[in-house]
């Protein structure tokens, strides 16, 4: 059997197999082999950089998004990160990774910052007295914790419950992208400064940012308000939450 012989039934075995995983074709285009930078950057402050990162325009044939369940998608995402060591906090005191909860269908997904000590203990985002907030913030917009789905741009938790890092942020938020990308909710709630201003690229403080709708890629809407936790320390801008929820209870009934 000559060379070329045997490299066109490597082709068409390999061609063969990548149907069954399902992947639609291949191509040798660099464009394909990049990935965006962070989570999907504001129409209001980054016009460009939004559709760029428009999950529908990034998505390679391969991506487990386009072949799967958004439950399937999250657990093979899930897999992906294992027990991550990619960046130092797995090494400074975390117990494990906190991946995120809820329904994969989700209209509606809370973003937080990064897990504190109860999230780490059992793996689950807000479970501490923030998370027992942010559930009967979710039941006074008539909905149930299990109907909405809950992340972190962090997955795991910084040493003292310290902001995490630029790199850190650079390392981990593709993960919350790609839950993004996977859910496709129709409105987030970015949970404090630094959720909100990582989803939007900005620094501008949360004040400035709550109160009013953002637009991000693939119809998305977001609306920041304060973080549970702030909550607990400043009761007083639990009527602030409320007005934010209200708009996100709007939103939601609008969206059918």
């Amino acid at each position: 059997m000559n060379d070329r012989s045997s490299r066109q039934q490597l082709a068409d075995h390999l061609r063969v197999y990548a149907k069954e995983l399902g992947v639609a074709g291949v191509s040798t285009d660099p464009a394909w082999r990049q990935r965006a930078a962070g989570p999907p950057a504001s129409h209001e402050t980054e016009p460009a950089a939004a559709t760029a990162s428009d999950p529908s325009a990034k998505r390679a044939p391969a991506d487990v998004t386009a072949v799967a369940s958004p439950a399937d998608a999250l657990a093979s995402l899930r897999a992906e990160i294992g027990d991550c060591t990619r960046c130092a906090l797995h090494a400074l005191g975390r117990t494990q990774v906190v991946f995120g909860v809820g329904n994969p269908d989700a209209d509606l997904m809370f973003v937080g910052e990064a897990p504190g000590g109860d999230e780490d203990r059992l793996g689950e985002p807000f479970v501490g007295r923030a998370g027992q907030l942010l559930t009967r913030i979710i039941e006074a917009i008539g909905m149930r914790r299990e109907d909405v789905y809950i992340a972190n741009v962090i997955k795991c938790r910084p040493p003292n419950n310290r902001n995490p890092e630029p790199a850190e942020v650079q390392t981990c938020s593709p993960f919350l992208r790609r839950q993004i990308e996977i859910v496709r909710p129709k409105v987030m709630v970015a949970l404090g400064t630094f959720a909100a201003q990582t989803l939007l690229g900005t620094d501008a403080p949360i004040s400035r940012l709550r109160g009013r709708v953002h637009d991000l890629p693939n119809g998305i809407r977001l609306i920041p308000t304060f973080h549970p936790a702030y909550l607990l320390r400043s009761p007083e801008r639990k009527r602030d939450v409320w007005e934010d929820m209200k708009i996100v209870r709007d939103l939601l009934a609008e969206s059918g």
